[in-house]
């Protein structure tokens, strides 16, 4: 899992990045509002983590901008001092899917936040076939059928092709990519992400005619998505 922290008391941004990257969750860390927004435009992340106060702006309004502007799926946790009542309603009504007061205790921080990315991504089943017609994937036998006939895919292609799977419609940036396929090897370069996405576009025969596309945004990264979308 990839988060963005956007946090001007650089201790408690650390001590959250600590936290998250021990479990194995790597975190880019944000001071301003302003900084946030243009990681965000760049970058893909499956977590954001907000504080409300901040140098350049406060955490509802840029919590508005990420609703508009960004994967609406993405989930949303403020961490802030603020406990007034009226203000953890306006973040939860705004869009936030949670709401935890400073300071943080580290296991309760973790269960949240494991809590949320349950609700809003599922569980990642590590067994049985996820099903995307005319695509199967097996997750025990490490297979892709295309209408029930296996296509021959390295280990690395099947969990480029899994991942991309378990994120449709989701705009994924090549480092994003890099993170959660190859696990932050910093040997590999960008270069490493288009190679294989063209290798599995041909494999797969992804395409109109198969319902679903593989679609590339310039300076950014891919998007896997139903052909008709």
């Amino acid at each position: 899992m990839r988060v963005a922290i956007l946090e001007d008391d650089t201790q408690v941004g650390q001590l959250l990045s600590l936290w998250l990257e021990a479990a194995g969750n790597p975190c880019d860390l944000f001071v301003t509002g302003e900084a946030f927004q243009r990681g965000l435009s760049r970058e893909s992340y499956d977590l954001l983590l907000l504080d409300w106060m901040l140098p350049d702006t406060t955490g509802d309004k840029v919590l508005i901008w990420v609703r508009e502007h960004i994967d609406t799926r993405v989930p949303i946790v403020f961490v802030t001092a603020r406990d007034a009542e009226e203000d953890i309603v306006r973040g939860l009504t705004l869009g936030a899917d949670d709401y935890l007061v400073k300071p943080v205790r580290h296991a309760e921080f973790m269960a949240r936040v494991a809590a949320v990315t349950r609700r809003v991504y599922g569980l990642a089943d590590a067994r049985g076939t996820l099903t995307f017609p005319p695509y199967a994937l097996n997750l025990d036998a490490r297979q892709i059928t295309v209408e029930g006939k296996p296509v021959e895919l390295t280990q690395k292609e099947f969990d480029l092709a899994l991942f991309l799977f378990r994120n449709p419609g989701r705009l994924l940036s090549r480092t994003h990519i890099l993170d959660a396929v190859w696990g932050q090897q910093g040997d590999l370069t960008t270069r490493t992400v288009d190679t294989h996405m063209s290798r599995i576009r041909t494999k797969l025969g992804f395409g109109p005619e198969a319902g679903w596309r593989l679609g590339s945004v310039y300076s950014h990264g891919y998007r896997l998505e139903h052909a008709g979308v």
